[in-house]
């Protein structure tokens, strides 16, 4: 019997470093074989076009557009395609929001090597995989106020308010996003319409609070 094919990986994440230790660890473990790594959403996106891999394992944090905005561009591009979110943040806000955009799993970069293979096994095999520290941040969730004002928000709402209390201005958001001033203006008088805030300083401590201007 043919022996099969290994298990391709796309490994995103804005540090070398960070990226050598993990394709170390994936590639240790029988049947994972990372075929590609980007450092940022362009680079993720243009590197899933051209190596089709299994699946992708994306952090959230990096340089322009987050981690939020790939997922997006590449689910877009293939609604099959499996991404598994591996991050620092386990807020419920940011949870969502990668679900919402498009991700199978999420777990934190806190957890035990073992939890991030194990999630990538579950989300390859097309099941929702999330480590337990996430599944805590989602279980308290339901308790505070304040996520359920962001659940208003859609995932693209959450990007552009991200990159607006990042300090970017409208036209580098409009930049990083590939989309016009005009439609970058439009999402901001709808976040502040949801959210029912009136100033941008006030958007800027909604993000903060919520935990989105880490991303």
């Amino acid at each position: 019997m043919a022996e099969a094919a290994p298990l391709s990986i796309l490994l995103v994440d804005d540090h070398p470093v960070v990226r050598q230790g993990y394709r170390r660890v994936l590639e240790s473990q029988d049947g994972f074989a990372v075929v590609a790594e980007a450092e940022n959403a362009a680079q993720a996106y243009a590197a899933f076009k051209t190596h089709a891999p299994d699946i992708v394992v994306m952090d959230l944090s990096m340089q322009g557009a987050s981690g939020l905005e790939a997922i997006r561009n590449i689910r877009a591009r293939d609604r099959s395609a499996r991404i598994l979110v591996f991050s620092m943040h386990s807020e419920a806000a940011v949870v969502k929001a990668a679900f919402s955009a498009g991700a199978g799993g999420f777990v934190t970069k806190s957890s035990e090597p073992a939890a991030l293979i194990r999630a990538i096994r579950a989300v390859a095999r097309g099941e929702r995989a999330i480590s337990d520290d996430v599944a805590h941040s989602l279980a308290a969730d339901s308790l505070d106020p304040l996520q359920a004002t962001l659940e208003r928000l859609g995932e693209r709402e959450i990007e552009i308010l991200r990159q607006f209390a990042a300090g970017l201005t409208t036209d580098e958001i409009a930049a990083n996003l590939h989309i016009s001033v005009k439609t970058v203006q439009n999402y901001h008088y709808l976040v502040k319409a949801k959210t029912g805030l009136q100033t941008d300083a006030q958007l800027v401590r909604f993000a903060a609070a919520c935990g989105l201007t880490a991303l």
